[in-house]
């Protein structure tokens, strides 16, 4: 990722991350479903927010790794470690360039980031990142906003997705304007491909599009 996308990213997700760690209390049940079927040593939410999918991951791996961009998320996410009393190694980093070893997880959870990298080459470098630390016969969990969303009007031929922009409003009234990407499932699923990893099942679910890795 460029230096001043990352910047970008972060100053937004910084700026609002108190508002939104508080719309943001529970774990997704595609996660929830996902996760009831995996174990490890080493398990990585990558994009992990304020920990609400870290802390879920906690229970099925010996060591728990959740990254983020937002240093303010990752604030959120220590106060709740501390107050739902779980424990993980909380690393501020970027998914473009994951700051752990190959072939070091054994699950991985990306939910709810991918989309907003803001560009096709770093988001499949991500995925890159994320197939070099996934280990042999690891698992993981990918997911992106899509076309299907019921808020898009998207052909429903179409072949790549598009750029757009999703405001936050904060208690004040401000709007804080926020990068998405949005996927065609079918490209999506040609995105993971291309960078080196195997699906073994993919889905669209609530508007997002899903795949699970093997």
């Amino acid at each position: 990722m460029t230096e001043d996308g990352s910047r970008e990213i972060q100053a937004v997700y910084d700026e609002i991350a108190g508002h939104f760690s508080k719309t943001r209390a529970y774990p997704w049940p595609e996660v929830e479903a996902f996760l009831s079927s995996v174990s490890g040593d080493v398990g990585l939410d990558l994009g992990c927010g304020n920990g609400r999918h870290t802390a879920l991951l906690a229970t099925v791996v010996e060591r728990a790794v959740g990254l983020d961009l937002s240093r303010g998320l990752l604030d959120e996410a220590r106060v709740k470690m501390r107050e739902d009393d779980w424990s993980g190694a909380l690393v501020h980093g970027d998914a473009a360039a994951i700051p752990l070893g190959t072939d070091a997880v054994d699950v991985a959870v990306y939910v709810a980031t991918l989309h907003h990298l803001p560009d096709r080459e770093t988001r499949r470098e991500s995925l890159r990142e994320l197939d070099r630390v996934l280990a042999d016969g690891g698992r993981a969990l990918v997911s992106a906003w899509s076309t299907a969303h019921d808020r898009f009007d998207a052909p429903a031929d179409a072949d790549t997705g598009f750029e757009t922009t999703v405001d936050w409003t904060l208690p004040d009234g401000e709007t804080v304007p926020r990068f998405y990407y949005i996927y065609t499932p079918a490209e999506f699923e040609r995105d993971l491909h291309e960078s080196g990893l195997t699906v073994a099942h993919s889905y669209v679910s609530s508007g997002n599009c899903y795949a699970e890795l093997r």
